[in-house]
C-alpha cells in the first residue's frame, strides 16, 4: 500500500500588468484671473480717489479740524440726536397703534388707520413741515392759545416728523406682526390670554426679529433725515455749520464737518443694530 502525499494546488498567475491604467485626476483650482485683476483695479480706483481727497487743498482738513468739535457744532449735533431720539420713540408708539388699528376687526378703525397711513406716506416731509410751520395761517388760536407761540421751530419738526414716521413704523409694525405663525395667537387665546396680553407677550417678542432690521433702517433715516428741519430755522448740525459757512465762507470744509459727523453717528447706529439684530435672531440661522 502506496502512501498518499498531500499536494497543494499551483499558484495563481499573477494577473497581467495593465500599462493603459489611468491614475486618479489632479484637482486644480480654478484660476480667477479676472477677478483678481477687478479686484485690483477697484483698489487702485479707491486709492487714487482717496489719496485725491487728502492731498486736495481745496477740501481745507485744517479747517475741518477746527470746527469738528467747536461749541456750535456740539450743541447742533445734541439737538440732531434728540430730535432723532424723541421721534422714533413717539413714531414708533404711534405707529404701533395704527398697525394694531390696522388689524382689527373693526371696519371704521381698519379705515381709519389705512387712510392715515395713505395721507402721510404720500405726502413729501417737506411739504408738512411747512404745513405745520404755517398752521397759524388756518388756525391763530387754538384753545385761547396762538399757534405762534404754541408752535414753535422745534415743536413743529417733533410733530412733523413724528406724524410721517408713524405711517411707515406703522408698517413695519404690521409687517412682524403677520410674521408671527397663526398657531402662536390660537395657543395663546386657549391659554386665555387676552386681546393686549397676547399683543404684549406673545407677538411683539416674536414679531421683532422682523421689525428690528427695518426699525434699524429706519433709525438711520431719521438721523439724516432730521437736517431738512434746517428749513425752518431749527438749529440742528447742518443748520449749525450753515450759520458759520454763511459768516465765513468756507462752505466746502463746514459741510464736511457736518458730513464726519453724520457717517460717525450712523456707523455707530449700525453697530448696535447689528447685536440687537443677533439677540432677537437667537436660535436661528441668522443669528450664527
Amino acid at each position: 500500500m502506496s502512501a498518499q502525499t498531500d499536494t497543494l494546488p499551483p499558484p495563481l498567475p499573477a494577473p497581467p500588468a495593465k500599462h493603459d491604467e489611468v491614475s486618479a485626476p489632479r484637482i486644480v483650482p480654478v484660476r480667477r484671473t479676472g477677478q483678481w485683476a477687478a479686484a485690483v483695479a477697484v483698489l487702485l480706483l479707491l486709492a487714487g480717489a482717496l489719496s485725491s481727497v487728502i492731498r486736495n487743498d481745496a477740501f481745507q482738513w485744517d479747517v475741518v479740524g477746527d470746527y469738528f468739535t467747536t461749541a456750535s457744532v456740539l450743541r447742533g449735533l445734541g439737538l440732531t440726536l434728540w430730535l432723532t431720539a424723541l421721534v422714533m420713540v413717539l413714531g414708533f408708539a404711534l405707529g404701533t397703534l395704527l398697525a394694531v388699528l390696522r388689524l382689527s376687526g373693526n371696519r371704521v378703525l381698519q379705515a381709519v388707520s389705512w387712510g392715515y397711513i395713505w395721507l402721510f406716506r404720500s405726502t413729501p416731509i417737506l411739504v408738512q413741515l411747512l404745513f405745520w410751520f404755517n398752521i397759524g395761517a388756518l388756525y391763530p388760536e387754538v384753545f385761547g392759545v396762538s399757534t405762534v407761540n404754541l408752535l414753535g421751530p422745534i415743536a413743529v419738526a417733533v410733530i412733523g416728523l413724528t406724524l410721517h414716521e408713524a405711517a411707515y413704523a406703522a408698517e413695519v409694525v404690521r409687517g412682524g406682526i403677520l410674521s408671527v405663525e397663526r398657531g402662536q395667537l390660537e395657543a395663546a387665546q386657549s391659554l386665555g390670554l387676552g386681546p393686549w396680553r397676547r399683543l404684549r407677550r406673545i407677538v411683539l417678542p416674536q414679531a421683532m426679529r422682523s421689525i428690528v432690521p427695518p426699525a434699524g433702517n429706519m433709525l438711520i433715516g431719521t438721523l439724516k433725515g432730521t437736517s431738512i428741519v434746517s428749513i425752518i430755522a431749527v438749529q440742528d448740525l447742518l443748520y449749525s455749520v450753515q450759520l458759520v459757512y454763511h459768516r465765513t465762507y468756507e462752505v466746502i470744509p463746514l459741510l464736511l464737518v457736518a458730513t464726519l459727523w453724520y457717517i460717525a453717528v450712523t456707523s455707530l447706529l449700525s453697530i448696535g443694530q447689528y447685536y440687537v439684530e443677533r439677540h432677537y435672531a437667537r436660535g436661528t440661522a441668522v443669528a450664527r
